[in-house]
């Protein structure tokens, strides 16, 4: 009963909004459509199972739940409570994690949370540069980390991997109290252990920000920083398929007593989130970061973990092969970063790629003498690729369709992107193809559909 509830509900919704809101109805079935029929390497996507979006557009939503569970503010959170107890329980599993908090925004909120738990405004933050492969909530001076905190950077060695050597000695002399690792485009393993190490010489607290790796971890791919570090952050989609949402999570360093001789971090961390940093949680958010977690405990992650590495390394291949600069030398993860030929920059790189069906960003390289709006690189990732079941065939062949687009590529007197519109459409077909060839597991769902469909399941449910 209780699931066949909430099918008519969510059916009744979608055909609701077709008849009362065709404006809006259209928009997302175009986009719908779009995501079916392009050939999307953003590093920063994945792909949200049909199962986790249910959760998500369920009626808990209608539930408001300030505090954590059996200690709220309000009534009515019996099922909330149950499904928040899941979400962290199963996120424990996964990570192999001792404390588990599921109720951050995103993963840039989350960062902020640490940082506001355990640091005053003024004191050191030490993180990987922003042209390095560091984030904006690192410390950049444009974000809130880099105005609130005395911010001071680390950044790569002449092979491309990170200074460590640097970072110590950034770090004996700025004393920071924090430091924060993880990466937004960099392509190598981070030794969360060697870091760690640093941090304890000059007593810092460190901050893993794992959003790019966070599914290798899972699948032991790459190393954990869960007991290396006393924070890891991550967001909840990329590369673990689940809902647009972030968690906070800690190792064996839960239960160590902070420096204010009170509270453990897990303690600080609580409070950080809620009273401090937010309110009610986005408690449909929370019971689809659940179910999400569910699927990553199910033994197929395994195989599509393994798929996002072995394409990430056939991309960078297949890129070097071209002769196009892969940065780094490779990849170790699932981003592929690489420097745009002379005759165009980043910014062009992506929108002409885009015009033929070709979703990629634009990003700064190491040394970039360009701005973040332009840059001289595109940045590549394999978590939708992988999650279309593409092998090594099809990432060289994408590859090869990208070189097809950026050979061809040029800007006109008025600075307009020009493709030539031969080029376009064939690449705009091979991309169609390839994507039917290879559909997202929740483009299956639609592929015989019609308008009708919602009113169809709305009559089945009833």
């Amino acid at each position: 009963m209780q699931s066949s509830n909430i099918g008519r509900y969510l059916a009744q919704g979608i055909n609701t909004m077709r008849q009362d809101d065709p404006a809006l109805y259209d928009i997302l079935e175009r986009e719908h459509e779009r995501q079916m029929n392009t050939l999307s390497l953003v590093a920063s996507c994945g792909g949200t199972d049909a199962s986790v979006m249910a959760a998500a557009g369920s009626s808990i939503v209608n539930v408001t739940a300030e505090g954590y569970p059996g200690n709220r503010y309000h009534a009515g959170c019996a099922y909330v409570d149950q499904a928040e107890r899941l979400a962290i329980e199963r996120a424990r599993r996964v990570f192999g994690a001792a404390y588990v908090n599921v109720q951050p925004h995103c993963a840039s909120f989350a960062n902020h949370i640490v940082m506001q738990s355990v640091l005053r405004p003024g004191e050191a933050i030490l993180g990987l540069a922003l042209d390095q492969g560091g984030h904006l909530t690192h410390g950049a001076p444009v974000n809130l980390s880099g105005r609130l905190f005395a911010s001071h950077t680390y950044g790569l060695a002449a092979d491309g991997l990170i200074d460590y050597e640097q970072l110590r000695a950034q770090a004996l002399q700025h004393r920071p109290r924090l430091i924060v690792c993880g990466t937004t485009s960099y392509t190598r393993v981070i030794e969360f252990d060697r870091i760690r190490a640093i941090a304890d010489e000059v007593g810092a607290f460190v901050l893993a920000d794992i959003t790019h790796i966070a599914g290798l971890v899972v699948a032991g791919l790459h190393p954990s920083s869960i007991d290396a570090a006393h924070f890891t952050t991550t967001c909840t989609f990329k590369q673990l398929y689940g809902p647009r949402g972030a968690l906070i999570l800690m190792g064996r360093d839960a239960d160590s007593v902070s420096d204010d001789g009170k509270r453990t971090l897990a303690e600080r961390v609580q409070s950080a989130v809620f009273p401090m940093m937010q309110g009610s949680p986005e408690v449909h958010t929370i019971a689809a970061k659940a179910r999400a977690m569910g699927r990553l405990l199910e033994p197929g992650f395994r195989e599509l973990a393994r798929r996002i590495r072995s394409n990430a390394d056939a991309l960078a291949a297949a890129m070097a092969a071209r002769d196009y600069e892969v940065i780094g030398g490779g990849t170790d993860n699932h981003i592929v970063l690489f420097r745009v030929h002379p005759h165009i920059n980043g910014l062009v790189a992506q929108a002409a790629l885009e015009s033929c069906s070709i979703l990629v960003n634009k990003n700064k390289i190491p040394g970039d003498l360009r701005g973040a709006q332009v840059a001289s690189g595109v940045r590549l990732g394999t978590n939708t690729a992988a999650l279309r079941g593409f092998g090594a065939a099809e990432m060289a062949l994408s590859a090869q369709l990208i070189d097809t687009v950026l050979r061809h590529t040029s800007v006109g007197p008025q600075g307009e992107v020009l493709v030539p519109e031969t080029v376009r459409d064939d690449v705009i077909g091979a991309v169609r193809d390839l994507c039917q060839r290879f559909p997202l597991p929740y483009a299956a769902l639609d592929r015989h559909a019609d308008h009708h469909a919602a009113a169809h399941a709305a009559r089945e449910f009833a």
